[in-house]
């Protein structure tokens, strides 16, 4: 048992947009912003809007700005600063890096993609494929939505050339074992290419104890704006001929893989959503999580059908369900309606839902995260006890 005091409602209290009549489920798909990231992309706009490289004062403060975002993402990834790439959003980045990586790839070549992946880190791959003539094949997951490592093994080969997997699935919230699989990756001489977006406001990322070369994510999901970060590992990074206008720096090293202006003001909202992440704690996050995923899965009606694991071990509090006799449209909508902001449909799962049979109805999800409170577990199952 944890021993982690935690003050969920001092928590809220740092978020405007919590004090409105809905209740927040739907994490997943984009958390709420503490104000302090507000008041840090409002204060670049007043104080410091410039572009890079004028000299003058505002235009300096902007460098030290992207200064800050590059050590800040290393803080955060466990990377080097100069391994962090900014982008748009993660979907964005993937399909730039998946380009860049494969510009030396051969016909033939074989990407090995997962069947609890998110739509982005499975449609880049297949683009490249059918530009270059590559394979794409599938890790199968079990019946309880772990992904079949004994699967992963099988398939890889000597033409492996990337090993694109989730950390946490944004569908049914299952962990991956991602040491394992990278370590799998590079014995058959292939990438570990991790997709963290639906992981990041759960738990500690870090790529250099993981072992992975490549990972993205989303600071948009963990109580930032939207933008995307990517981590390339520097050994990796510097093999791959960049995408880029001609006068554009070749350092530090990430920059070569970031195209035209960067979002300087979301750059801000980065370094104070990490700040405030920090300000919590992880194992404050994690603790108070489990305990409210546990408090929705323990009161679940009889009527309703869990998809994935049946506990919190090896998950995060991500639940996608259905239930009996309502349609997935009609309890989303219903839920809405009575308040509690949750998620229906596929959410770009393809191939998790076409495993669970729900391809074409999808389910319902609910996100827990960290400013969540047992009185809204409780007022959701309650709702979902009237459907």
């Amino acid at each position: 048992m944890s021993t982690v005091t935690y003050d969920v409602e001092a928590v809220r209290a740092r978020f405007s947009a919590l004090r409105q009549p809905l209740t927040f489920f739907d994490g997943p798909g984009g958390t709420q912003v503490p104000d302090e990231v507000i008041d840090a992309v409002s204060r670049y706009y007043r104080e410091s809007n410039a572009n890079v490289s004028g000299p003058y004062e505002t235009s300096r403060r902007t460098e030290a700005l992207v200064a800050q975002a590059r050590l800040t993402a290393g803080e955060f990834l466990g990377s080097s600063p100069e391994e962090a790439i900014f982008g748009a959003n993660m979907s964005t980045l993937a399909f730039a890096l998946t380009r860049t990586a494969g510009r030396e790839w051969r016909e033939g070549d074989e990407i090995l993609v997962t069947k609890l992946d998110h739509d982005a880190n499975v449609s880049p791959w297949l683009e490249l494929a059918h530009d270059k003539n590559l394979a794409v094949r599938f890790v199968d997951i079990n019946d309880d939505t772990t992904l079949d490592l004994g699967d992963l093994e099988r398939q890889l080969s000597d033409r492996t050339r990337v090993v694109a997997f989730p950390v946490a699935s944004n569908a049914v919230g299952t962990l991956t074992d991602v040491r394992q699989i990278a370590e799998l990756a590079h014995d058959a001489g292939a990438l570990a290419w991790a997709d963290a977006v639906h992981y990041g406001p759960h738990g500690p990322i870090d790529v250099t104890d993981w072992g992975v070369d490549v990972l993205i994510c989303s600071p948009y999901k963990f109580f930032g704006p939207h933008l995307g970060l990517a981590f390339g590992r520097a050994e990796l990074l510097e093999t791959w001929r960049p995408y880029k206008v001609r006068p554009a720096p070749d350092t530090p090293l990430g920059r070569r893989f970031e195209t035209g202006t960067l979002a300087h003001e979301l750059l801000a909202g980065f370094v104070a959503a990490v700040e405030y992440i920090e300000s919590i704690g992880w194992e404050s996050i994690k603790a108070h999580e489990r305990t409210l995923g546990e408090r929705f899965i323990s009161g679940l009606p009889d009527n309703v059908t869990l998809y994935g694991l049946p506990t919190m071990e090896g998950r995060v509090a991500t639940f996608a369900f259905n239930v009996d006799g309502v349609p997935t449209p009609e309890a989303a909508t219903r839920l809405g309606e009575a308040g509690y902001a949750v998620w229906e449909g596929d959410y770009y799962a393809v191939e998790v839902m076409k495993q669970l049979g729900l391809e074409g109805s999808g389910a319902v999800r609910a996100g827990i995260v960290h400013y969540n409170t047992a009185d809204e577990v409780d007022g959701l199952l309650a709702e979902i006890s009237r459907l």
